[in-house]
């Protein structure tokens, strides 16, 4: 069996007026998050990783500065996702970036990934995201 690679990026899109990207997942129902992805085993850039991440989920990308940073949380996996991991990995190491827009982009989704999108203001958007990473994160945005 293929496993994930415990080793993530989450990538926090907004504007800087104040309005931040959330994504509601297909699984598990009402599961909203900025844009996440784990690294894959051959990348060694988790900058890399999420730029093709931002792509991949929202079509966003060209021209923009993804900005490191320079945070790395660690966290238990949760149970929905554990068998993704090898049966000894009960942790993830986040890589945490953000992506400053002058104004909203219309995303483009993953359908097999996402079911809906939301410009939400910061405050709505940490309450709304379910990990406490992508909380934290929406809340050390600059101003």
């Amino acid at each position: 069996m293929f496993y994930k690679r415990p080793e993530s990026v989450l990538v926090v899109v907004y504007v800087v007026s104040d309005d931040v990207l959330v994504l509601r997942r297909r699984q598990p129902p009402d599961f909203w998050q900025s844009v996440t992805g784990s690294l894959r085993w051959e990348e060694t850039d988790p900058l890399e990783a999420a730029r093709r991440e931002l792509f991949e989920e929202t079509g966003l990308g060209e021209g923009l500065e993804i900005i490191d940073c320079n945070k790395v949380n660690r966290f238990q996996i949760l149970p929905p996702w554990r068998h993704r991991y090898a049966p000894d990995v009960m942790e993830n190491s986040e890589h945490v970036f953000r992506v400053g827009l002058a104004e909203r982009r219309p995303a483009v989704l993953n359908p097999n990934e996402h079911s809906a999108c939301e410009w939400l203001p910061r405050s709505i958007a940490a309450d709304r995201v379910t990990s406490w990473t992508n909380r934290d994160a929406i809340l050390a945005l600059p101003p």
